[in-house]
């Protein structure tokens, strides 16, 4: 039996269904669907919160709405109208990721909240160890830095921390998430935390690079190095559009499920796949920074 979506997949599949229903339902000027404004003429929602709902960001508040939308859209088979009222509902509730919302930037909410939906996962991270692949003292360690900056306090920096182990599960669980990261040389270079510190996170690098569904590779300084900004990109397999994750200078966190998008940040990571030292170099290239130490 298939495990039952989290709350972000549901939004997400919801908001789906009903932009391709109102995208087809053939009632535009031109037989070409209809707009966001003429879908929302009449209801207690702005085409703004359609356009949310629809990206998976919110749900409807008053089924009622769903119910003059699906009716706008041409739905008239109860057995679908029923399914789209109850997925609606059921993303509504709380689930373990409610109580860390506020520790998240803009946007990283409905990332984390789909890591667990992925069939696999690819990451690049130029100047850090990619969160997934984390100890516990390197992540406290990372956050210790940017205190000062942020105004973090000890509360945060605890329940912060516990957020990245927790989203490690996904790596450890039954079906695991396949995994392949990239890391910059620069992020291997930057002590974290201390020699201690670094040891022990090499160590664990070293550990989930001979997984199965683990892959790293490290992307030495040469002339094929690249220092742009981390992102990731999550497969869903059949069931959802993969989605692209990329941070922004601010602090926050911008997904996308373009394909135009998506692709070009397929073949950003394909380069440096290329470009990286193969994945049985990792532990070698570990233990020759760990004598640096």
């Amino acid at each position: 039996m298939a495990a039952k979506r989290g709350r972000t997949a549901q939004r997400l599949e919801l908001g789906l269904q009903l932009r391709q229903l109102r995208e087809n339902c053939g009632r535009g000027d031109r037989g070409g669907g209809l707009t966001r404004q003429q879908a929302v003429t009449g209801l207690r929602i702005s085409s703004a919160s359609l356009q949310r709902i629809e990206s998976g960001s919110l749900n409807f508040r008053n089924v009622g709405d769903l119910r003059k939308l699906l009716n706008k859209y041409g739905v008239t088979d109860e057995e679908v109208i029923e399914s789209l009222i109850n997925l609606n509902r059921d993303s509504n509730q709380q689930d373990w990721l409610t109580q860390y919302r506020g520790l998240m930037p803009a946007g990283m909410p409905g990332f984390v909240g789909l890591e667990p939906e992925a069939h696999s996962m690819k990451a690049y991270h130029p100047t850090l160890v990619y969160g997934l692949l984390q100890t516990e003292r390197y992540a406290s360690a990372v956050h210790e830095v940017q205190k000062p900056v942020e105004e973090y306090t000890t509360e945060f920096i605890r329940s912060s921390v516990e957020l990245r182990m927790k989203r490690q599960e996904i790596l450890t669980r039954e079906n695991p998430v396949r995994l392949h990261v990239i890391l910059g040389e620069a992020a291997l270079r930057y002590p974290i935390g201390g020699t201690d510190v670094m040891r022990e996170q090499f160590a664990r690098i070293e550990e989930l690079s001979n997984w199965d569904h683990v892959i790293i590779q490290v992307l030495p300084f040469r002339p094929s190095y690249r220092s742009v900004n981390d992102f990731a990109i999550l497969d869903f397999g059949d069931e959802l559009p993969p989605r692209v994750q990329t941070d922004s200078a601010w602090g926050s966190v911008s997904t996308s499920d373009k394909p135009r998008e998506v692709g070009r940040f397929t073949r950003r990571f394909d380069a440096m796949t290329a470009s990286a030292l193969p994945p049985e170099d990792t532990p070698d290239f570990l233990h020759r920074l760990e004598r640096e130490l």
